[in-house]
């Protein structure tokens, strides 16, 4: 069990292309079973560009295939990043899987990320400034995991550069020594040394940045490099992958309630609706994982009325304007604006991607943008650009609900986590919360 809980990481990700299978799978901390095949075997079928997904009457037969006398290992709750990646690591590790999706995989806040994987500027400046190793160490996490992704899946992935523009000597020395500390702790996972560019040369590379703005002329900037991701297309990528490496997933599949042990009360399984067909059965597992993102509460409710609450919703909205915002292959990143929050614009497929929000939402099946929320980005970005930033000009807009997570053992809520909660608040439901895309193997 203590295996299940800690998760550890396995360097196994997987990503789809035009129907062909890249991956990168190290030697497991643990046995194979014969069940699984041996990790060789594993890495064969994934390497195989004619390798086809086993079908969706396959996988249902395998989930209700199970039972008591015969359970999964592991059967995973949630579709999304955490969700597919637990559901790829422990099948590469010989263990029989099952994973299930209310929705489609990628449907809900995996497909509604920022696009970026990155090792988190701001965790960095929040460590040194409080002291606070968490933040560190996951800094420390996300670059290394960053490097790992690019180099996994390159054609899903890929170093995208960073401006970063001051507006003093002062905001250019401190953001050049940060960055350069930045650059310091990927290692070896290091993408590109960041460098400084002088006012004229920063107009030139990004040609809509504004030179002079209210009260201020710019200095200088300093480019940072991080990674670009096209997140749904990972998420059903790991998907694909687990299914391949021999996971049972099923989308359009919801839990409507858990299975228990009549003595023990231990939960041993769940029942499950197929959402196409209507049809209703139950899989036994020997854990449930419960990996469903900002509904992860609901679920445990399942298991126990009276669980605590652990997810303090976040919601960050994005919006899509035309390519001339931003030159292709550079964006722009604002680690402060007038009021303490951080905005960026980034090139994203043949259009520009800029945001983002931070504030408190109710959890919803479709999160939508409010108005106020849209309006805040676009006189965030105004202020630093030449061109007019008109309100005509948003092409679509969505909003994700970060899954920001309180340990519900803590005392206190003084706090919440960008990184992974991993617990077991009731026998045979393991929870993991919170996180981001760039840790979502951790």
């Amino acid at each position: 069990m203590a295996a299940f809980i800690r998760l550890r990481r396995l360097g196994a990700v997987a990503a789809v292309a035009g129907g062909s299978y890249f991956t990168i799978v190290s030697n497991p901390p643990i046995a194979f079973s014969d069940r699984g095949g041996t990790l060789t075997d594993i890495k064969q079928k994934i390497a195989d560009p004619f390798a086809i997904v086993p079908s969706r009457a396959v996988q249902e037969s395998a989930l209700i295939g199970s039972s008591a006398a015969n359970p999964l290992d592991i059967l995973v709750v949630g579709g999304g990043a955490t969700g597919c990646g637990v559901a790829l690591d422990a099948a590469t590790r010989g263990l029989r899987v099952g994973l299930v999706e209310r929705e489609d995989f990628a449907s809900g806040t995996s497909s509604r990320s920022t696009k970026l994987i990155h090792g988190g500027v701001r965790y960095l400046e929040k460590a040194f400034f409080n002291l606070d190793y968490g933040q560190l160490k996951l800094v420390f996490h996300a670059l290394a995991e960053r490097k790992q992704l690019i180099d996994n899946a390159p054609h899903l992935c890929h170093a995208l550069p960073c401006m970063t523009p001051c507006f003093s000597w002062f905001e250019l020395v401190y953001y050049w020594a940060g960055l350069k500390v930045y650059d310091l702790i990927a290692g070896r996972g290091l993408l590109h040394l960041s460098r400084y560019y002088s006012a004229q040369e920063s107009v030139e590379l990004f040609p809509t940045l504004a030179r002079k703005g209210k009260d201020r002329s710019l200095t200088g900037t300093v480019v940072y490099y991080d990674g670009q991701m096209n997140d749904s297309r990972v998420n059903v990528a790991l998907a694909c992958t687990a299914a391949l490496a021999g996971a049972a997933v099923l989308n359009h599949a919801e839990v409507v309630s858990f299975l228990r042990d009549e003595g023990t009360g231990r939960i041993i399984g769940a029942r499950i609706r197929n959402q196409l067909s209507g049809n209703v059965f139950d899989t036994y597992a020997k854990v449930v994982v419960n990996a469903a993102g900002p509904f992860c509460d609901s679920v445990r409710k399942m298991a126990d009325k009276e669980a605590k609450q652990m997810i303090c919703p976040s919601s960050g909205v994005h919006i899509v304007l035309p390519d001339y915002y931003s030159p292709e292959g550079m964006g722009l990143i604002v680690p402060k604006t007038k009021d303490g929050r951080v905005i960026f614009m980034l090139p994203w497929l043949g259009c520009t991607v800029a945001g983002t929000t931070d504030s408190n939402t109710d959890i919803t099946m479709l999160p939508e943008p409010h108005e106020d929320e849209i309006e805040f980005i676009l006189d965030a970005i105004s202020d630093y650009l030449n061109v007019k930033v008109r309100r005509t000009d948003v092409l679509s807009a969505w909003s994700g609900i970060r899954p920001l997570a309180l340990d519900p053992r803590a005392k206190s809520t003084e706090s919440t986590s960008r990184d992974h909660i991993v617990c077991e608040d009731f026998p045979g439901l393991v929870t993991i919360t919170g996180g981001k895309w760039t840790t979502y193997r951790r």
